[in-house]
């Protein structure tokens, strides 16, 4: 099968595009042909079907259109012209299916840098489109059901009016902004984009009760949760050789929705050990930093780091932590903690609760409440039996539900499905 793979970036920045290359090479092991649609961009793979990529944005350096990209006038108008329509990317689309002549289009990430203009010409070939869903994007104008206002989960572009994003300045907190992105999921909505793709992958059935509240028909969510991808990873290699050293970790982009600050407090004036692994698309890990300017902590900062080294860490951290105050669909780095062996401690939101049992794979706590969440850190690190416990249940878990081949062979029958009922 010959499937054309979406998404806006062609580099790692974060979990969504490690699913990218894994499922990529997971296909590609299968016999499958993958060809890539994305954006040009300095830090891209290298493709054969580069010249079908759209223009890059700014000078090809923009990672998240955050603070410290809005550089020009230039850039901001082609950034927000993309959330609503793009005829470059209509006329490159419809040049690479001529050229490529694929059965299916899979779609992960394309709002904002992309535009939906490509999924008209794919119907107009006749090629199912199937999109994996990884945050709340065709629903809430941040993608994030978060309002930074409030410091708090917030649904009201799902049970109100999406103008609310408006009033709370909900994008890169401007009002502006906002009103743009509103417009855009507007416009989605009215030219019936949702309408136009035939299956959502959702790895979460807490993600899917929000789209069916949306509006989904329920027959269009298809629940395939994320998998490891064990390629290059040998537990008895003695570079990973588990063990359970004098730290905890985290791994993800310092956000304020990610819980990180929560997290700083928690080990504020305690001798508990904290690596973090990651960076920040704005000035946050500034504020984090300048929280900690002068207060007694043994938390030490490691920036983002190649999953070449993020897989040393793993392998030698006592457990990791995942303090999203957000609404997390099924993030990586909780399925790649489980895989070597370790449990992590998380907030009991959304699909986080899904993935990990209480006392049994990890621990909970509530959002912000980060004496809980130093409870608990303490009582793993002091009570190493159960702490390997919990790290054998989790491996365990990854080896029984989040399998490549559990993943494949459901992925496959969808799109198997939808090939042969168009042809």
């Amino acid at each position: 099968m010959k499937i054309v793979l979406v998404n806006y970036r062609y580099f790692i920045s974060g979990g969504p595009e490690r699913y990218l290359f894994n499922i990529k090479e997971l296909l590609e092991k299968r016999g499958h042909q993958v060809i890539p649609f994305s954006v040009k961009h300095n830090s891209n793979f290298p493709s054969e079907y580069e010249k079908y990529f759209l223009s890059p944005l700014g000078k090809g350096d923009v990672t998240y259109f955050g603070k410290r990209d809005k550089s020009s006038f230039k850039d901001t108008v082609q950034f927000f012209s993309r959330m609503f329509y793009s005829l470059e990317a209509r006329r490159k689309f419809k040049n690479l299916l001529r050229d490529t002549q694929p059965d299916l289009v899979y779609v992960l990430h394309y709002l904002s840098k992309l535009s939906p203009s490509f999924i008209g010409v794919a119907r107009r070939n006749g090629l199912p489109v199937v999109q994996r869903i990884s945050d709340f994007g065709h629903i809430c104008a941040n993608q994030l059901f978060y309002n930074y206002m409030t410091k708090s989960v917030c649904e009201l572009c799902l049970t109100g009016s999406k103008t609310n994003a408006i009033k709370y300045k909900c994008v890169y907190n401007s009002g502006f902004f906002s009103l743009i992105k509103v417009l855009a999921l507007k416009f989605h909505e009215l030219i019936g984009i949702t309408k136009r793709i035939d299956k959502f992958i959702i790895p979460s059935k807490f993600t899917i009760s929000k789209y069916k509240a949306f509006g989904i028909p329920p027959s269009k969510l298809i629940h395939i949760p994320t998998f490891f991808a064990a390629s290059g990873f040998n537990s008895k290699s003695p570079d990973l050789n588990i063990r359970y050293g004098d730290f905890a970790l985290f791994v993800g982009r310092i956000e304020e929705e990610k819980g990180v600050m929560t997290l700083v407090k928690a080990f504020e004036d305690t001798e508990m050990q904290l690596k973090i692994i990651g960076f920040s698309s704005n000035v946050f890990e500034q504020e984090i930093e300048g929280y900690l300017r002068g207060k007694k902590h043994n938390i030490e900062f490691l920036g983002k780091q190649p999953f070449e080294s993020v897989k040393k860490y793993l392998s030698e951290c006592s457990f990791t932590i995942c303090p999203s105050e957000c609404y997390d669909n099924f993030p990586n780095s909780v399925i790649e903690s489980f895989a070597f062996s370790k449990p992590v401690v998380s907030t009991n939101l959304g699909s986080l609760k899904e993935m990990i049992e209480h006392n049994k794979t990890g621990l909970l706590y509530e959002p912000h409440d980060y004496m809980k969440l130093r409870e608990h850190c303490a009582f793993l690190f002091q009570n190493r039996i159960e702490l390997e416990r919990m790290g054998r249940a989790a491996k365990a878990m990854t080896e029984d539900d989040f399998s490549a081949e559990n993943h494949y062979n459901a992925l496959i029958s969808v799109f198997q499905s939808l090939v042969s009922s168009k042809n």
